[in-house]
């Protein structure tokens, strides 16, 4: 279960557990994890390449909600309703995003630019699509890639 919320594998787990790095207790061959426990250990954990990568395309989607907040949240809404034409298993993800453009700009914003582990989910089924055109997507990716030798160091 603990794999599951932190999006690895088993064994990972049991190398965290090992080394110190993940609370636990052992009752007999099995290890238990607190949710207290697990949750500390997903908000110290560092955000993974590809969750940083997100993030960085996100800050400069939050920059267009910034330019023209009517204009990015319509977007947004006419996405979800595609998404869920689309893809039924995205459910709760675009009713999750519904809720936050409902309240507005303010709360658009803390979600696109959020470290939390809700938020990187939310992040995964983004309904912004087509915001950045494909010269500015290209552009922040290649300023991600450039910076990401200090982040991720090979």
């Amino acid at each position: 279960q603990a794999a599951a919320v932190l999006g690895c594998s088993r064994q990972h787990v049991v190398d965290l557990c090992e080394v110190g790095r993940l609370r636990h207790t052992r009752i007999g061959t099995h290890r238990r994890i607190r949710q207290s426990d697990l949750d500390a250990f997903t908000r110290s954990r560092p955000l993974r390449r590809e969750e940083l990568r997100s993030l960085w395309l996100h800050r400069a989607v939050a920059g267009k909600v910034v330019v023209d907040p009517d204009g990015a949240i319509a977007t947004a809404r006419a996405n979800l309703a595609r998404m869920l034409e689309i893809e039924p298993r995205t459910e709760m993800y675009v009713r999750a995003w519904e809720r936050i453009l409902d309240i507005g700009p303010e709360a658009v914003l803390e979600e696109l630019t959020s470290t939390s582990r809700d938020a990187i989910d939310l992040r995964q089924n983004t309904p912004f699509a087509g915001l950045l055109n494909e010269a500015e997507r290209q552009a922040i990716l290649r300023a991600f890639a450039a910076s990401e030798s200090r982040v991720f160091p090979r």
